[in-house]
């Protein structure tokens, strides 16, 4: 049975990591995503279906690199020896940007004229797994290193990946598919794939630091 005291301090531990959260950075890839998505509205132009997937691809690379910030935290090396867990700090602030990440996502369907909109589940897939290999690309920066704050390194390295992968990728390993191209369907199993080998990477890497700081006894 729970008691106030538990629910007390459950309550405190969101409410702290909800204030480490890098806010700002989440909700700059948010804007900007939604301004890639809405700028035929504001040229009063009419997107085809090519140009409708190609802005929202854009737009959920944009919120992923807002993302890699998630789980900078400056107060790492003093935080470290708490007894709530690192996975667990971690997980909550996955959790509390989650519900976020879904608005966000149902906006910018809402801004691609129906026409031009791709089929949603399968563009959904696509942004999922972009947003989730970010999330785990930041969890491995805190597992193999002592940064307290990798979000601009794990940024640079995912924009990067981002904007060669179409180019380098072999055509039967396509991920950046057409609608209309024969290979959709086969595209988007690779990206299942895809998103179910970055969920299992996230989740192994959200523990503490493999060389954690040393406490120094006080003198």
């Amino acid at each position: 049975m729970r008691t106030r005291d538990d629910v007390g301090a459950r309550g405190a531990l969101v409410t702290a990591v909800a204030r480490t959260v890098p806010w700002r950075a989440v909700g700059a890839g948010a804007v900007v995503g939604l301004l890639i998505v809405g700028l035929p509205r504001l040229l009063s132009a009419t997107p085809d279906a090519w140009l409708g997937l190609t802005l929202l691809r854009g737009a959920a690379l944009v919120f992923a690199l807002g993302l890699a910030f998630l789980l900078d935290d400056p107060a790492r090396r003093l935080t470290t020896p708490v007894p709530t867990r690192r996975w667990v700090r971690s997980g909550l602030r996955v959790a509390l940007v989650a519900p976020v990440a879904a608005l966000w996502w149902t906006a910018a369907l809402a801004l691609v004229p129906a026409p031009a909109r791709p089929p949603v589940g399968a563009v959904t897939l696509e942004a999922a797994a972009t947003a989730v290999l970010a999330v785990a690309a930041a969890a491995v920066a805190v597992r193999f290193t002592d940064e307290p704050e990798p979000g601009p390194s794990v940024a640079a390295g995912f924009l990067t990946l981002g904007l060669l992968t179409p180019l380098l990728l072999p055509a039967r390993w396509d991920l950046f598919v057409a609608v209309n191209d024969p290979n959709w369907q086969a595209a988007h199993v690779r990206w299942a794939v895809l998103l179910a080998a970055a969920v299992l990477l996230g989740a192994a890497c959200m523990v503490e630091p493999v060389r954690g700081p040393r406490l120094r006894p006080v003198t």
